[in-house]
This record gives C-alpha cells, structure tokens and sequence, in this order.
C-alpha cells in the first residue's frame, strides 16, 4: 500500500495517555496535487515531531490522482498483473502499467491509489501509546471495520494478511512506516468508483486477491467525503 500523495488536511487531537490506543479526531478532506507534496509535508511533519514531543499528533485525509506505489522491498513481481518478475523495461518494470509508479518508504507490496479511495496517514508518536508497531496495525484495522459497520458492511481481519476485508474482498489496504516512532503512510479504503486499475498489478502482492468498495458492497452510491465525515 499506500503512498503519501495530495495536500495536507492537519488535524489536531489530545494528547493520549502513556498507553492508551490513539483515537483520531473528526475529519477533513484534502483534494490532491501531487505526490511529493505530500512526502515534503509528512517529513516536515515527523521532524517536528521528533523534535517537539509535546506536538500534538495529526492525520492527513487525502484522494488522490491515479498512481501506484509500492515500498520498500527488492522483490517488484507484485507489480505484474501475473505475478511474475517484469522484464527490464524500466527501473521497477513499470512500462505497462497505465498510471505513474512510486517507490515509497513504506512496508508492502504494489497497489493503487486514485479517485474514489479514501487516504488517512496518521501522524502518531507511538512513543505515548506502548511502542508497539504490531498493535497500531491492528487498531488502524478496527478503526475501518468500526467505520465500515455504519454502513452495514461487515468487514473483518483474515489471519496473517494485514488489511480490512469483506469475506474474501479486500476492502481497504494497509502499509505503514515508523521513524523514532512516530508514524507515516497509514490506510487506504476503497469507497466507490472504477477498480480496474488494481487490474494490472498483483495488489499488495497476493495472487487472485477480490477487490471491492463500500459502493459495491452495498449497491448504493457513495463519495470518499461520505467515508472522511464518518471516520
């Protein structure tokens, strides 16, 4: 997953307890304008934070322009729609794929970002919340199957596979990173719109994986401003 794209929408929060779990405040949407604008923000961010403990944590809410991302990791056969490694036709084999490709400091594999999919990068100091990477990706989960309930779509976790699901869809994607603790990159949940641009990469690096949106879920329509009002 997920890249860090579009302009900022910092939003501020109390400062939570030593060890409590994070709860991200009300939300606002950012529209895009570029994917190095938001790098440049997201590190100004994390210096400041780094910097000044006392910083309260923020979250970027962003829909982005069509690209693809893919993180940090020498293996690039998930950015073939077969699976297999892409030949040599440019730096991370990305001839063939319709939109731009960036390399991000995130963990994971290849996926999508684009119109209809709703972006949230929390910007956390994990040093007030226990430091523990593998309790923020799970409470970043619960956050959108509690988000996907209100609408009456009954997400779940699936057993060694990071990322939100409906049975076997996959509904939103996760990919994080973590320096000094403080967190980037975040979460991506695919609300409405045309998904067959997942089409010709293996997304997140699994095979024949179902992708899906609340719109398909539920037959009804819907803009990534519905999901930000209730994340």
């Amino acid at each position: 997953m997920n890249g860090g794209i579009g302009r900022d929408a910092a939003l501020s929060r109390k400062r939570p307890s030593r060890r409590s779990a994070p709860t991200l405040p009300q939300c606002a949407l950012a529209r895009p304008n570029g994917v190095r604008t938001c790098t440049r923000t997201c590190r100004k961010n994390l210096l400041r934070k780094r910097e000044d403990a006392s910083l309260e944590d923020q979250l970027l809410l962003l829909e982005h322009e069509p690209v693809y991302t893919i993180g940090r990791t020498p293996d690039r056969s998930s950015l073939s729609a077969t699976g297999s490694r892409p030949s040599r036709d440019g730096e991370l084999g990305s001839a063939h794929l319709p939109h731009p490709l960036f390399s991000i400091n995130r963990g994971g594999q290849a996926t999508y970002h684009g119109p209809g999919q709703l972006m949230g990068y929390p910007i956390i100091d994990l040093r007030r919340c226990g430091q523990d990477l593998h309790k923020y990706l799970r409470w970043l989960e619960q956050l959108l199957i509690d988000l996907l309930a209100r609408y009456d779509i009954a997400a779940q976790r699936r057993e060694s596979l990071t990322g939100v699901w409906v049975e076997n869809r996959k509904i939103a994607s996760i990919g994080v990173g973590v320096r000094h603790w403080i967190t980037m990159h975040g979460f991506a949940l695919n609300v409405c719109g045309d998904l067959s641009s997942f089409d010709h990469i293996v997304p997140c690096g699994i095979n024949n994986v179902a992708i899906t949106s609340m719109e398909k879920e539920t037959n009804k329509s819907f803009t990534v401003a519905d999901g930000c009002a209730n994340a």
